[in-house]
């Protein structure tokens, strides 16, 4: 079957919902639409989305974190977290299990200013690896989301000043390239492997976005078994409304 899987971190949903949020659902129509940095807490928000599921994890703290997937396939099981107490708080995790696949939307923590929450990130890294690998003996894997790093140099317009800055840390990209040495692939990169410019985030700053001075932070990873089942990506940099822009996959499972 084939599917069509957006997903976007929005920066505060209800912000980017009077920024054209639903004029972009409603002419996508996705199979999954998967949301990150929801920033609302439960019962804040009632959305109207004819023929579709919607799960939500919230944070417990007020006005952070938080993700969402609207999908029209009703899963086999839902699940929210990782199951590891530490980490289940902020909202960062959502997982879809269906017949033949898993589906996990992910916003995974800034390791921000000065590195300060790294040896967390680290912790998050090690335990989430050990959650996808133990999913996918089961069934092939599909994760999206924020992932809040920089794989290689060509993801950003400028490594050589933000080396070592959060989400181009040696130790981040470091646990990227474990987490695909495991046995999963970058779709973007597996269709794209020398494409330059190929950004999904910008600062506010500077006039980061209309300068296209950015970087690739959000993905779609998918277990080496269903890469080659990969069919298209597209980074939709049109799509305004928050500081990211949404990432499309189309892939036949």
């Amino acid at each position: 079957m084939d599917y069509k899987m957006i997903s976007w971190n929005v920066n505060g949903l209800r912000a980017c919902l009077g920024k054209g949020f639903m004029d972009f659902f409603s002419k996508e129509s996705p199979d999954f639409f998967c949301l990150q940095e929801t920033k609302i807490s439960e019962g804040q928000l009632e959305l109207e989305l004819p023929g579709y599921f919607q799960y939500w994890n919230y944070a417990e703290k007020k006005g952070y974190s938080g993700t969402a997937v609207f999908t029209k396939h009703e899963p086999v099981s839902v699940s929210l977290g990782m199951g590891v107490e530490e980490h289940d708080h902020e909202g960062r995790l959502i997982t879809l299990e269906y017949e033949n696949f898993y589906l996990i939307d992910g916003y995974i923590p800034n390791a921000q200013n000065e590195l300060k929450r790294i040896d967390y990130r680290m912790r998050w890294e090690d335990d989430f690896r050990e959650y996808i690998l133990n999913l996918s003996e089961k069934k092939p894997v599909i994760y999206c989301g924020d992932l809040n790093v920089a794989h290689q140099e060509i993801d950003l317009k400028n490594p050589k000043t933000n080396r070592g800055n959060a989400g181009f840390s040696d130790e981040e990209r470091g646990r990227f390239s474990k987490l695909l040495e495991a046995g999963f692939t970058d779709c973007f990169r597996y269709l794209y492997p020398d494409k330059e410019g190929a950004y999904t985030w910008w600062s506010y700053r500077m006039r980061a976005r209309e300068k296209d001075v950015g970087w690739r932070i959000d993905y779609f990873i998918v277990s080496d078994a269903i890469k080659d089942n990969v069919k298209e990506f597209k980074i939709h940099k049109e799509v305004m409304g928050s500081d990211h822009c949404p990432v499309e996959l189309e892939i036949s499972i």
